[in-house]
């Protein structure tokens, strides 16, 4: 039997059985509740089965993720709570092992993992304040996307040389990753045809 950070999961021969019952759950009563909620019980519930030799904490935050996707509490797929875990692993472990400790009370998890939203969410806020830009469009910005939104706002402009340079992507890629920002109103290209250089659109 594996024992991961104090936490000691349920016999081997029970798991098909209980990953049935989660499964079940996770089919019917779960979209009664709250995404939010529904997510993180799934989370909790998969961790204490421990169905896996390995990578169930990968496995069980993947599922919990992916709950809250397709409940349609984040349409485009922009935040992660991973690194909200992993920035303090005692803690989460705590919280896991906490609930046992607690006769399977999940208040106390729920919380948890509540926080850890809020905390990512509040993160993605800021990175999009960051950015300092608008647009009417519905636009899913690649890491590419907005790492040379970035670029624009603190060198003011760039010439299309030094963007394909800077990103690391060839001539294509850069325009591949420009045509959308262009046509969302955020970049715009000003200058001649052969000294042009893009800039972040003004508002």
């Amino acid at each position: 039997m594996v024992q991961v950070g104090g936490f000691l999961p349920r016999r081997p021969d029970l798991v098909p059985g209980l990953m049935q019952e989660l499964l079940d759950w996770w089919n019917g009563p779960a979209g009664e509740v709250s995404p939010v909620l529904s997510s993180s019980i799934l989370h909790y519930r998969f961790e204490a089965i421990h169905p896996f030799g390995d990578v169930n904490g990968r496995a069980g935050r993947a599922l919990a993720l992916w709950e809250l996707y397709r409940r349609g509490f984040d349409t485009h797929h922009i935040i992660s709570v991973d690194e909200y875990y992993w920035e303090d692993r005692p803690r989460y472990y705590a919280a896991l092992q906490a609930v046992r400790a607690q006769g399977g009370d999940l208040t106390a998890w729920l919380e948890y993992c509540a926080e850890g939203l809020r905390s990512t969410l509040d993160r993605v806020w800021l990175r999009m304040q960051a950015l300092n830009v608008t647009t009417q469009t519905k636009l899913v910005l690649r890491p590419r996307q907005e790492r040379l939104l970035q670029l624009l706002r603190d060198q003011g402009s760039m010439a299309p040389a030094e963007i394909w340079a800077a990103l690391g992507v060839s001539r294509q890629g850069a325009m591949d990753l420009l045509r959308p920002l262009i046509e969302a109103g955020l970049v715009e290209k000003v200058g001649t045809r052969k000294t042009g250089r893009y800039v972040l659109k003004a508002p």
